[in-house]
């Protein structure tokens, strides 16, 4: 069950639509239905709220590969200070490899990867955990610890990098439990409680150190709708009441529009496209017979945000599988790549 679009309403809604396009660059010329802009983006743009700011994350000509395959080919891109970045493309587009290369756990072979103006590349291990200690990661499955308590969870990176006292580390656990809704389940071990409510405590965890940003990977895989939504609002809502910068690795299309400030799509491992998100909003909603008139590319992208089962995607799948045809990949060459999640030895 798809959830409602955010859709205006009221008697001036032909006008706010036409002023949202021509304020983001794909106002309709007379006489045409296509959007007139190419559907790449600059990766240097800035959006004008963050006029005079440097990007927090910045990424340059990234390149990563797993042997003879190459899955991040050349990416560019810019983030900013309290920004909601969502990365979106198929099964094996690379955007799980670029999150991953972002965070350090894998490193390029080519480019650059600057994190709050350090280029993390080139840093040792020491070095890079400094840096990550700025940052916080939500899993996709949570991953917590099964034999310790929420509490002692989200407890972990402040006994681990900080010299706090036990009494202090309890206070910041119980701020982190009641940002995400869980401060009276502080005592419950993972076993004991829902798939959302394991992803709102690794979110607490993510919390904990008080980061500057956050890496969400696929945060509403595995969840139902209710859940789902509910996370896409905590999302929303750390991101006002903290100011953190959000980078949101997801395919789920409901989730992407209803907390990105800016979208980005990764296709065989490279940026396809890189637009605020009223640009795709309108490629999604536009008529049939304007989509038609579009270009091989943006018909692909508006095929991916809606889920259409006919469109340019369809005609690959005769050549190979979906997934694998769609991002440039023979299933035998697909390389498994290590999970970022944490272990206990």
């Amino acid at each position: 069950m798809r959830r409602a679009r955010r859709t205006p309403k009221g008697p001036d809604i032909a006008v706010r639509r036409s002023a949202a396009r021509v304020r983001h660059g794909w106002r309709l010329r007379k006489g045409t239905s296509a959007v007139t802009d190419p559907i790449e983006q600059d990766f240097q743009h800035t959006p004008a709220e963050h006029k005079g700011q440097e990007p927090i994350i910045r990424l340059r000509n990234l390149v990563k590969r797993f042997g003879d395959q190459t899955v991040l080919s050349g990416v560019n891109l810019d983030v900013y200070p309290g920004e909601t970045m969502v990365i979106m493309g198929g099964s094996g587009s690379g955007k799980s490899t670029m999150l991953r290369t972002m965070i350090g756990t894998h490193r390029a072979e080519e480019g650059s990867v600057e994190l709050f103006g350090q280029n993390i590349c080139g840093l040792g291990e020491e070095q890079l955990n400094e840096v990550r200690k700025k940052f916080g990661i939500l899993f996709q499955s949570g991953a917590l610890f099964n034999s310790m308590t929420i509490g002692e969870n989200v407890a972990l990176p402040l006994r681990e990098h900080t010299d706090l006292d036990d009494e202090i580390i309890d206070i910041q656990v119980k701020i982190k439990l009641e940002l995400v809704g869980l401060r009276e389940d502080a005592h419950k071990y993972p076993a004991q409680i829902s798939g959302g409510m394991k992803k709102r405590a690794g979110l607490a965890r993510a919390l904990a150190l008080d980061p500057k940003i956050l890496f969400y990977d696929e945060p509403s895989a595995g969840l139902d709708p209710v859940t789902s939504a509910q996370i896409d609002q905590l999302i929303i809502a750390l991101t006002r009441q903290l100011g953190v910068t959000s980078v949101v690795v997801t395919h789920e299309m409901d989730s992407a529009f209803t907390i990105a400030d800016r979208m980005a799509m990764l296709d065989r491992g490279v940026m396809l496209c890189l637009h605020e998100r009223a640009w795709f909003e309108h490629l999604r909603d536009m008529p049939v017979h304007e989509a038609k008139q579009l270009s091989e590319k943006k018909q692909l992208v508006r095929q991916f945000l809606r889920g259409d089962a006919d469109g340019p995607l369809a005609a690959r799948r005769d050549e190979a599988s979906y997934s694998a045809d769609l991002f440039g990949m023979t299933m035998d060459r697909v390389t498994r790549t290590p999970s970022v999640e944490p272990t206990r030895g």
